[in-house]
């Protein structure tokens, strides 16, 4: 059909697309070994001289522990379409578990807690920041959570010249939104919204419109009422 990506994006068969957002489209894809992975093709279109500044950040992804973290097993640059290739996490996102059966119960979300801290420490150690830690971003396989999109944000920086703010703005820290350099606390702050998201059901920081959510970020102090006793202190 008209729009349909290919069958086959050069080693990797398309099997089937299993989402779509800002920075590009997810597919199921069958690995040349035969195992499946997950490709993701970006929206953004690299030039010669962008295609080396974005396959050199992501190669730094590869040096990330998969302990709790989708780990990235290709990426590159076909004509002119960026693509990485990661783990495939068959579980939903911490996102549609809230939306489809409510909040986790206390001890499950202290479990969340306690592993996807620890991807985001190895993320950090590897000298990543994810910049876009998110319910969307973690998925909750059988055995376990995984954090997933890690630094994509950072690779696409070093190749688009598109200004204004960039992640998404229910989880963003303060210094995101004010074009502040982002350090691993940042992603602590969008770890804590995540975690009240997902013991709660309700964003940390609401509002009707991206503004009054970012002035809320900046502004006042969130809701922990509903949370675990152990995640508060």
């Amino acid at each position: 059909s008209p729009g349909a990506p290919p069958r086959r994006f050069g080693p990797y068969l398309l099997l089937d697309k299993l989402g779509a957002g800002g920075q590009g489209t997810v597919y199921l894809a069958r690995h040349p070994d035969g195992s499946q992975v997950a490709l993701k093709m970006l929206h953004q279109q690299l030039s010669e001289k962008e295609r080396e500044s974005f396959i050199r950040e992501v190669s730094a992804l590869q040096r990330v522990p998969s302990y709790s973290t989708a780990r990235v097993i290709d990426a590159g640059v076909m004509d002119g379409c960026a693509y990485i290739v990661s783990e495939y996490v068959d579980g939903p996102s911490l996102q549609r578990r809230v939306q489809e059966s409510g909040p986790l119960s206390a001890d499950s979300l202290i479990r969340l807690a306690i592993a996807t801290s620890g991807a985001l420490a190895a993320i950090h150690r590897a000298g990543i920041v994810h910049r876009d830690f998110k319910p969307a971003n973690v998925l909750l396989a059988p055995d376990g959570p995984r954090v997933i999109d890690f630094g994509v944000a950072k690779a696409l920086d070093q190749v688009t010249t598109t200004a204004g703010v960039k992640g998404t703005p229910l989880y963003m820290s303060p210094e995101q939104i004010n074009g502040e350099p982002v350090t691993p606390a940042s992603d602590m702050f969008s770890w804590a919204s995540t975690m009240i998201y997902g013991g709660t059901g309700r964003v940390a920081f609401a509002g009707s419109n991206p503004y009054q959510v970012l002035h809320q970020i900046m502004s006042m102090e969130p809701d922990l009422s509903g949370l675990p006793g152990p995640l508060i202190r």
